[in-house]
């Protein structure tokens, strides 16, 4: 049986892989993110994910390894997750009336094969316009400051938006679609009762909201 691990600590990713049915366990590995060279969005998530899955691949043998990172990014800039509530305040007003792109990257590696796939996927997110008291209450929240772009669409953020183009799930933070169909290259079928995967799976009830 092959051992499933997310290679990251994010509560958003864990709740997404048990809503598809997924078992696994958490590693969230070491790789430091400053040592990316990508210059485009799309290639630095990309390059992320697999520095991030490399990162904690040679501690488990015979398994597969689940890594993403995702990126706010608008025009030329990319917002990571707020540090401070003014930082917060800062990003959603930026973001606010217009469209951003919100980009993962993920890797899958199969530790036993050696085979890898890493892709990404892209949504396109309208925040509408918010008073400023809008914003400075949905900051007390304490909920975007481990948000990169400094809202979560799954949590109070969700009031914030206004439309998205593109798969809901990549925003929370990983594309449950792109990635089920990668994970089945690498012989893991996601949908129950498929050959070869009963070993991998297992039923959760819906993530509570």
């Amino acid at each position: 049986m092959r051992r499933i691990v997310l290679a990251s600590a994010s509560p958003r990713r864990r709740e997404l892989l048990r809503q598809i049915g997924l078992r696994f366990q958490v590693d969230p590995g070491d790789f430091d993110e400053e040592a990316a060279s990508a210059c485009g969005p799309e290639e630095m998530a990309r390059e992320l994910s697999l520095g991030k899955a490399r990162s904690v691949a040679d501690r488990h043998a015979s398994a597969i390894i689940i890594a993403a990172d995702t990126l706010v990014v608008l025009g030329d800039r990319i917002f990571g997750q707020p540090r401070t509530d003014a930082q917060a305040r800062q990003m959603l007003r930026a973001l606010q009336g217009r469209t951003h792109s919100v980009i993962t990257g993920f890797t899958i590696i199969d530790t036993g094969s050696g085979r890898a796939v890493t892709r990404s996927a892209e949504t396109r997110v309208h925040l509408r316009n918010m008073a400023p008291g809008e914003i400075n209450a949905y900051v007390r929240t304490g909920e975007p400051l481990d948000k990169a772009g400094g809202y979560a669409i799954q949590g109070r953020g969700a009031v914030l938006v206004d439309r998205i183009e593109g798969d809901y799930s990549n925003v929370v933070g990983l594309p449950l679609s792109a990635l089920a169909q990668a994970l089945g290259e690498l012989g893991v079928k996601v949908l129950p009762g498929s050959a070869g995967t009963r070993a991998a799976l297992r039923l959760h009830p819906p993530p509570s909201r």
